[in-house]
């Protein structure tokens, strides 16, 4: 226990120093602000920082650490309430918890770093997650792992929408539609790695509550140090007190096009839900597997079919993806419900790789046209509002799955999960022809 105690002392010691670097770095000098790139704002000469190329690419990095963490305890779920004799139910509070802190940060940071900068929020969100990643390290019960939860949430609300503006601050001038694109394939691209790297450390190597968060605490030291070298992107304004206020807004030039796109953001993102909090039970208790990375595999093969799609459809006009994403999630959806129906085990991987390759254009889809669509000082609360209802979705309809499965059984309620999402696949399809029949 001491070891712990020195350990997590000596972290908040050097986490504290690299804040402290990173409110310093936002200071600048006139003197250097002609030869700052667009974006960029300039910095003091004896400072180091990443050139704009490579700071991108740090960010894309650290929003799939970010989200890596965010999806390696799903196969551990199954290990630990073996271990602990927990309910179904929670099993899915656990889950959920983290995305309550993670809508509560969003709610009242989305918009922090518009105003005090990038940097010092990111500082203080990898501090926070690396705390979190402590608590997984010497977990005993499930009350740890609430808090854990909990803590993980905040630091990844905190980051996700400082990290998503930051890749547009970032974005090279010539390819501004990068960053939707970034913001489309490094976050499943991070719940794809997370949860399959874990479910291989959980089933072939060793200390397997415990590897897989020693390693990702190792990544955030990196990801401190990055930064800590980042150009900050974003000048301090007045307001960042009442910034602090919750609210979700949207500014009014942009509902129009935003709300079209909500439909297949909650069909996209619930059936995400599923697959994280209930995905390794279906696929030991309705398929047979009960091999542990076949349990990270389930998640992997929905996220992981869903990052190389936004990666290939990349140059496709966000808008124009839409209906092919409404149509593959649904189409996906219902073949694998007719997997968990009888139909077994090869209806299942086929309807998950049709759905991932749905979830991807959606992915894409949503953030690229939020990219587009935001000025300089929207970002960030934009950002939050897509992220509000991504995470709501993710969240509330695996709690009631929890709750469910315990009262009536794994299979009818993933079957009812699954009829729900293809529901809302179908009502983003209908708004997007309302869309379309209006302008």
């Amino acid at each position: 226990m001491r070891n712990i105690i020195a350990l997590i002392a000596a972290f908040r010691y050097a986490a504290t120093k690299a804040l402290i670097t990173a409110l310093r770095g936002v200071r600048v000098t006139e003197s250097s602000s002609a030869s700052a790139p667009v974006g960029v704002l300039p910095a003091t000469a004896a400072r180091l920082r990443l050139p704009r190329a490579a700071a991108f690419g740090g960010i894309a990095a650290i929003v799939v650490l970010f989200l890596a963490a965010s999806s390696a305890p799903s196969p551990l779920y199954v290990v630990y309430q073996h271990q602990w004799g927990f309910s179904a139910t929670t099993l899915t509070a656990v889950f959920a918890v983290y995305v309550l802190g993670l809508i509560a940060a969003l709610l009242v940071l989305g918009a922090l770093s518009d105003h005090i900068g990038r940097r010092p929020v990111l500082a203080a969100a990898l501090l926070l997650e690396a705390l979190s990643l402590l608590l997984f390290l010497t977990a005993d019960g499930v009350g740890t792992l609430f808090l854990a939860r909990v803590l993980q949430g905040i630091a990844t609300g905190a980051a996700t929408t400082t990290l998503g503006a930051t890749l547009v601050d970032l974005a090279p001038p010539h390819a501004p539609a990068r960053a939707g694109v970034v913001n489309g394939v490094a976050p499943i691209s991070g719940l794809a790695l997370g949860a399959l790297g874990c479910g291989a450390l959980v089933q072939y190597g060793p200390a397997p509550t415990h590897l897989v968060f020693a390693l990702l605490l190792a990544g955030m030291l990196v990801a401190a140090i990055v930064v800590v070298l980042l150009p900050e992107t974003s000048p301090r304004r007045p307001g960042a007190a009442a910034s602090l206020a919750p609210r979700l807004g949207i500014p009014a030039r942009l509902r129009g096009d935003v709300l079209v796109i909500v439909p297949i953001l909650v069909a996209s993102w619930a059936l995400g839900g599923l697959y994280l909090s209930l995905g390794p039970s279906v696929a030991a208790t309705l398929f047979g597997l009960h091999n542990h990375l076949a349990g990270g595999l389930v998640v992997t093969v929905l996220c992981g079919t869903g990052a190389v799609t936004a990666f290939a459809l990349r140059r496709v006009p966000a808008l124009r993806l839409l209906r092919p994403a409404s149509l593959l999630l649904a189409t996906g959806t219902a073949v694998t419900l007719a997997g968990m129906a009888g139909a077994g085990l090869a209806a299942g991987i086929a309807g998950t790789v049709i759905a991932g390759v749905g979830f991807g254009a959606s992915s894409l889809a949503t953030f690229g046209t939020m990219a587009r669509l935001a000025g300089p000082a929207e970002r960030g609360e934009l950002f939050a509002v897509a992220y509000t209802i991504a995470y709501l979705a993710f969240s509330l309809p695996a709690v009631a799955a929890g709750l469910a499965t315990t009262a009536t059984g794994l299979r009818p309620t993933a079957i009812v999960y699954s009829l729900a999402v293809i529901v809302l696949a179908l009502a983003a399809l209908a708004a997007r022809e309302l869309r379309r029949s209006r302008a």
